[in-house]
């Protein structure tokens, strides 16, 4: 059996493979209306085609917790019933295929209200569907952006319920496992980077204050999640900035924060945090922060960034490099690239009955 190929078992949801779907955004949600923030035919059959495609856990792009948590107006939410309703098609179809439904919960933080990316990105206002962003400080992502609200006190507990109220829609909604994105640049990811956090309150200054909120949602969430069921948090390893922001270091002090408070996996990216930051890409770049986390510390981590090949893939989890793989952009390319990479390592995935003529 191929170590990509073999299942994995947290808490007690057991994934049947390591090939996993990175969140991406769709950005494809109506932006007003009764039916805001709600899956639709797109969504699906995305989703679906993933799922059919062999992937062992389809994890949903970043679903925002509150209206004004989207990254654009046409983001997913779960933040109202109708949307737990219309999720529920997809986690149905995603695990009679066999394929775990995971969702990942979000808050855009100051890179919210922003224009899709085929139309620029840029930041919009409430004449396009837009809003006013909030953030730990009020600091602008880059000079396009416009300067954030700085939330008080009372705003971020009232934002940690807002994450717990969107974890309990998604068990509703039939997802095995949530993920808390705390990566990119978005708001719990400002919170931890001492570049985007100049607070000097209980949630800024230290390595402590700077963690506070992230473990305060991480508790929020543990509180209303099954413990049978696995809570994933993504994580921006570094800011890629040589002083003033969050580190490897950091990263792999609060990886065993995290494991203390319930979190069973970290999703190890990186970046998205300071505009212009210059980032050494190539095939598997952010690799090792994965493996650097995995080897000091007991958390389980899938790694993410250009894993394009089933070779590639198989030697990070057979070296121990990463408990899983997320696949992104190449899942965008090939739906189908477990089930390929199945053939080619001599693996195995469930294929639909329908399929079988391929295999």
């Amino acid at each position: 059996m191929s170590a990509l190929f073999e299942p994995i078992t947290l808490r007690e949801v057991t994934i049947p493979n390591r090939v996993w779907m990175s969140p991406m955004c769709q950005y494809s949600a109506e932006a007003e209306g009764p039916l805001a923030g709600a899956p639709h035919d797109w969504h699906f059959a995305h989703y679906a085609a993933r799922a059919t495609g062999g992937t062992g856990l389809v994890m949903v792009e970043a679903t925002a917790v509150a209206p004004e948590g989207r990254i654009s107006p046409y983001d997913l939410g779960l933040w109202n019933d109708t949307q737990v309703e219309a999720f529920r098609r997809i986690t149905r179809f995603l695990t009679a295929q066999g394929s775990v439904p995971a969702v990942q919960l979000a808050h855009g933080g100051r890179k919210a209200s922003t224009e899709r990316p085929w139309r620029g990105g840029a930041p919009v206002g409430p004449e396009a569907h837009g809003w006013q962003p909030v953030a730990p400080s009020p600091l602008p992502f880059d000079e396009r952006h416009p300067v954030p609200t700085e939330l008080t006190a009372e705003q971020i507990g009232e934002v940690v319920g807002q994450f717990a109220a969107a974890a309990r829609r998604a068990l509703a909604a039939g997802f095995e496992i949530a993920e808390i994105h705390g990566a990119h640049g978005y708001l719990i990811n400002e919170f931890l980077s001492p570049h985007s956090n100049h607070r000097t309150d209980a949630y800024g200054g230290s390595y402590e204050n700077r963690t506070r909120f992230a473990l305060e949602v991480v508790d929020a969430v543990r509180e209303v999640w099954p413990q049978d069921k696995p809570l994933f948090f993504r994580i921006s390893a570094t800011d890629w900035v040589e002083e003033g922001g969050w580190t490897p270091d950091d990263t792999v002090r609060f990886a065993r924060d995290l494991r203390a408070h319930g979190v069973d996996l970290l999703d190890v990216s990186t970046g998205g945090n300071v505009a212009g930051a210059r980032i050494p890409t190539g095939p598997g770049y952010q690799v090792p922060f994965a493996a650097r986390v995995r080897a000091e510390t007991t958390l389980p981590v899938g790694a993410v960034g250009l894993i394009t090949d089933a070779e590639q893939a198989q030697k990070l989890v057979a070296n121990g490099e990463a408990d899983a793989v997320f696949l992104g952009r190449e899942l965008l390319r090939n739906p189908s690239w477990a089930r390929q990479a199945a053939r080619e390592l001599g693996g195995e995935v469930r294929v639909p009955d329908q399929y079988h003529r391929s295999v």
